[in-house]
């Protein structure tokens, strides 16, 4: 499926499930889904696009809204992932609370979250890799049974300064134990 303008998903729960094989493909710098109405689910998607675009696939904000069961990742990209565009699988905005991510693929993209001040939840059972990692800007949330891939993520979870100190990224060792010896680069 080929999607030349946003999707925007809102008012009621709404719940995009995947059919196997489909591959949701962006040709435009959009973001495809604007989870905003609370409570919803967006399970078993398989996204990528034609061209690196400085754009997130999924973008959320308000309470209990769920990504399960997605493959979520960009085209190759020339040279160091510093120097790559800034594509994520999703962004939170602060008013984003609940999230659960559970048992996604993120891969070749500049970042698989930025997860923004105010914004809580869980992300459990993923795998990321050849991304600079997740990044937590003041943000609150659980992570736990995530994996990494090959190649290596630059680091798997960046913790930004301002981000909590405690629980639930301290201590750090615990997070890392809890998330297959995860690469922490605490800049807090």
């Amino acid at each position: 499926m080929t999607l030349p303008t946003a999707c925007t998903l809102i008012g009621k729960a709404v719940r995009l499930k995947g059919y196997a094989g489909s591959v949701i493909l962006l040709e435009a710098p959009v973001v495809p889904f604007l989870c905003n109405g609370g409570d919803d689910t967006i399970d078993g998607l398989t996204m990528t696009s034609d061209n690196p675009y400085p754009v997130e696939f999924i973008q959320v904000s308000g309470d209990g809204n769920q990504i399960l069961n997605c493959m979520i990742y960009g085209p190759d990209q020339a040279g160091d992932s510093s120097t790559w565009v800034v594509n994520r699988g999703f962004v939170t905005q602060g008013n984003a609370t609940n999230l659960l991510v559970r048992n996604n693929v993120f891969h070749t993209l500049r970042q698989p979250a930025y997860l923004n001040p105010g914004s809580t939840g869980t992300i459990m059972d993923n795998v990321a890799y050849n991304t600079r990692g997740y990044v937590v800007d003041q943000a609150t949330f659980v992570f736990s049974g995530n994996s990494w891939g090959l190649p290596a993520n630059a680091v798997d979870i960046a913790l930004l300064a301002g981000t909590t100190t405690g629980a639930p990224y301290d201590p750090l060792s615990a997070l890392e134990a809890s998330n297959s010896s995860a690469s922490i680069s605490d800049q807090r």
